[in-house]
């Protein structure tokens, strides 16, 4: 399990240079590189590395999200928002990846002011749904989201299951389902 310092991506150096004195990161593992910017930063960066006719990322992929908490090796924040980009032109892969920190415990909290990144549906339309699950998983808000609900569970829905802190048997909601057996179905 190798992990190199700086990564020979040629996307880095571009980004680099078309923000200067920002706070860029980035790794590689496995021959996969990630690009670590500050949430402050993350739409400008996706921007660039979509319209920027040298990068060119014009698929999204996925966007998922990781808690971190109770992970042994020392992160930037609890929650990271992850995007997975494609530049199809070159058969080209990053990784970008922002890190937000809860502000409140996070246990049975349905909304944290420090939990927000920026959408990117209005770069990629196809952000919509994924940074729905996001917020309904792990509940990190998207701002200027255009429809930002839950898509997985129910509206009122006690809390946000991918997070460590909720309770692998859930919270009580399984509790007031009918048992249907097969002599009452």
């Amino acid at each position: 399990m190798s992990e190199t310092a700086t990564p020979n991506h040629p996307t880095l150096a571009l980004v680099k240079g078309a923000f200067p004195g920002r706070k860029l990161r980035a790794t590689g593992f496995r021959g996969q590189t990630t690009l670590v910017v500050e949430p402050a930063d993350l739409h400008a960066v996706m921007r660039f590395l979509h319209d920027d006719e040298r990068c060119a990322y014009n698929f999204l992929s996925d966007i998922t999200a990781v808690d971190y908490q109770g992970y042994p090796a020392k992160t930037l924040g609890r929650f990271a928002v992850v995007y997975n980009l494609c530049a199809y032109g070159r058969d080209d892969r990053i990784l970008v990846k922002t890190f937000v920190d809860p502000s409140v415990p996070t246990e049975g909290i349905e909304h944290d002011p420090a939990l927000h990144v920026d959408s990117v549906c209005d770069i990629w339309a196809g952000a919509e749904w994924m940074e729905r699950e996001v917020f309904d998983m792990f509940g990190i808000r998207f701002d200027n989201h255009p429809d930002l609900r839950r898509i997985l569970l129910w509206e009122d829905y006690p809390g946000h299951p991918l997070r460590k802190d909720y309770p692998l048997r859930g919270r009580g909601e399984r509790e007031s389902y009918r048992i249907v057996d097969r002599t009452s179905s």
